[in-house]
């Protein structure tokens, strides 16, 4: 690697996410240098037989690999060669990919946190009475989002692979594990807490991997990697790959990184991402707080390397994905930024309600077996209508997910930081804080997730003294105030209720 005085003072941030890979090299500021990112294909089908109709979404690791490392060459080159301090990574957490010991090659597609195809698992153990410890230990709920039951599919249905498990031949790894594999050729299979904590199978009062969750889930605890701390040593880099040997300093994924971006650290701050899906950090800061309301509980990233917090977290399954499908699932937009001039071309949705259940519903429903809909269509119906009310979708359903925080945590928040892709979208954020009636504030760098790995990466290894010595992390760019009255308000939720329940388990067996 390049010895440029600068390289001391840059950091990497590999961020792999679900619909895209990108690769952003921060400065001391905490400002981005350069930038690269790639999309790969979605693997998308239906399953489940004449039972069920359950929502499989795949991923070929290869192709996470490849642009992840393609991304990384560019933004260094971009970046003028000059190699970098460290790299951090984070990653679309829960996603699940098995591969072999002795040759790094996938056994089988990574199975997307989106995917609904371990859903009748999850019904088996929940009728086995197993879902209330699963949930004390794990603060997590017995859904096929989280990784474990993805696990289980792939241990019933791939001919051999419980014995391979069973004698160490294959691992198990989220994306930020399988990237560390292929990054360090090999030598470090490791993870960090925040992931982990995603996986059910991970004790977060204990801190530490569960033999007893493994044996509910019949799961050989020899394929998982070691834990190691956010922001600390996940080895160092092939010398072939990025031109020299670099140090991966940081680890975390995607949400808890762009909490710690946000500055949400200590108790009572919160941050929602506008991703593939929308997820809402809530911190509780040193106290493990119990979730109800269909939230989760899950380990954050401290402000001191080393540390952890936690926080309460819900889950929005489809939020920029409901613009990429009406883009390639309708049609009616040619590129996604053109969203936000269509949905503005009309006051508001002219009754029109889109419920964006494509792969079920998150937080606070659960339920997998919801399907999308679109209500309210009439012969005035038009493309712009549908455009505003899958606006209004997103923020309606990061709306429910914030008051369940609110009655779990017994708090009122002041506003709401935001970031993430399709927070760039203004109308969007002006619905937000319409929905919401308090302000809403994105930040200067709205990338943050992969603020939050070089953050991780800059501490570990001194570029960054402290997080308040980067003032790119908390700066904001632009507030957003409520502008429509208290009636209004009331009329949208009222509909988008009616509209939610209208598409419950809408895809059990029919008869």
């Amino acid at each position: 690697m390049a010895t440029d005085p600068r390289a001391r003072e840059q950091i990497l941030a590999l961020d792999q996410g679900t619909t895209s890979s990108r690769a952003v090299v921060f400065d001391r500021d905490g400002l981005p240098v350069a930038t690269a990112q790639e999309e790969f294909p979605q693997h998308l089908r239906g399953g489940g037989g004449a039972e069920v109709d359950l929502a499989i979404v795949e991923h070929d690791p290869e192709d996470l690999w490849r642009t992840t490392l393609g991304c990384a060459r560019e933004a260094l080159a971009r970046a003028g060669g000059a190699g970098v301090a460290a790299i951090g990574i984070t990653n679309q957490r829960e996603t699940t990919i098995l591969w072999e010991r002795s040759t790094g090659r996938p056994v089988a597609p990574a199975i997307v946190w989106q995917s609904r195809v371990s859903a009748p698992i999850c019904q088996r153990l929940r009728a086995a009475g197993l879902e209330p410890e699963i949930r004390r230990r794990t603060g997590l709920l017995l859904d096929p989002y989280f990784s474990a039951t993805k696990i289980v599919h792939l241990l019933e249905s791939v001919s051999g692979l419980r014995a391979a498990c069973e004698r160490g031949e294959v691992l198990f790894g989220t994306v930020d594990s399988f990237l560390i594999w292929r990054l360090t050729g090999g030598r470090v299979h490791a993870t960090d807490p925040t992931n982990a904590s995603r996986t059910l199978l991970y004790d977060i009062d204990r801190l530490a991997w569960s033999d007893e969750l493994c044996g509910m889930f019949g799961i050989p605890p020899r394929i998982l990697p070691e834990v190691r701390p956010s922001s600390g040593d996940f080895g160092t880099t092939v010398e072939s790959l990025l031109g020299g040997a670099v140090r991966i300093a940081g680890c975390a994924g995607d949400q808890q990184a762009a909490a710690l971006a946000q500055g949400c650290v200590e108790p009572g701050a919160a941050k929602n991402t506008y991703g593939t899906g929308a997820f809402l950090l809530f911190s509780t800061g040193g106290q493990r707080v119990q979730p109800a309301d269909g939230l989760l509980a899950t380990v954050a990233c401290g402000a001191t390397p080393g540390s952890v917090t936690w926080a309460l977290e819900g889950s929005v399954f489809i939020a920029g994905a409901i613009v990429s499908w009406l883009r390639d699932g309708l049609g009616i937009i040619a590129h996604a930024a053109e969203v936000e001039a269509l949905a503005a071309s009309v006051p508001d949705s002219g009754g029109v309600v889109l419920v964006p259940a494509l792969t079920g519903l998150g937080t606070p429903h659960w339920d997998p077996l919801a399907r999308g809909l679109i209500i309210g269509l009439t012969r005035g119906t038009t493309r712009a209508h549908i455009a505003r009310a899958a606006l209004e979708a997103v923020a309606l359903s990061v709306a429910d997910v914030l008051r369940a925080i609110e009655r779990d945590a017994g708090v009122t928040l002041r506003g709401l930081r935001v970031d993430g892709g399709a927070s760039v979208n203004n109308l969007l954020l002006q619905i937000q804080a319409d929905v919401l009636d308090r302000p809403v504030e994105r930040p200067v760098v709205v990338e943050t997730t992969a603020l939050g790995a070089a953050l991780l990466a800059g501490l570990s290894v001194g570029v960054y003294p402290a997080l308040d010595a980067v003032p790119a992390a908390t700066r904001v760019e632009r507030r957003f105030l409520p502008q429509i009255d208290g009636a209004a308000r009331r009329r949208m939720v009222s509909a988008w209720d009616d509209a939610v329940g209208r598409s419950r388990q809408w895809a059990v067996p029919r008869g």
